[in-house]
């Protein structure tokens, strides 16, 4: 593509129209940070229980370079508020798990979903024909994103 060409034009208007749109928003996203009872600490380790492979409080403490009294503590206080559970590992009875609850699970999927820009009361302010083009738009950036996965084949079906 050329610096004039049409495609590049409406890359870099839609780039403008991001950063807007993301600046906008932001007030929204952190209003459910603001709304958690969570501790920013205490939401990097729910975070890493939900969406890694670590499941002890060493493990924890090791990759967030804290004691493992300190993690303790923490993962105390994820436990009192029923977003993760300590589970006795089945090969080895000495050793406690971090497992998380639904709960844990759906407060992460929640902050890390929240798109307050595509909020469905920002959506009923579109008319029809725009709802269409964004759904259009919203397919084609589903489709790319899922071409450039890793594994992926550029055959795969779009959902």
């Amino acid at each position: 593509m050329t610096h004039g060409d049409p495609a590049t034009s409406a890359l870099q208007r839609i780039e403008v129209l991001t950063l807007a749109i993301s600046v906008r928003s932001l007030p929204l996203m952190v209003g459910s940070l603001l709304k958690t009872d969570l501790s920013i600490q205490q939401l990097k380790v729910l975070t890493g229980v939900v969406v890694t492979d670590i499941s002890s409080t060493s493990e924890l403490a090791a990759s967030f370079a804290v004691s493992k009294a300190t993690m303790s503590k923490l993962v105390d206080r994820l436990v009192d508020q029923a977003l993760v559970e300590r589970v006795v590992d089945g090969a080895d009875h000495r050793v406690r798990r971090l497992v998380p609850t639904n709960l844990g699970r759906q407060v992460i999927a929640e902050l890390m979903a929240a798109r307050p820009e595509m909020g469905a009361d920002v959506l009923r302010g579109l008319d029809l024909a725009e709802l269409e083009a964004l759904e259009t738009g919203l397919r084609a950036v589903n489709r790319e994103i899922q071409r450039l996965s890793p594994g992926s084949t550029t055959n795969r079906p779009v959902t």
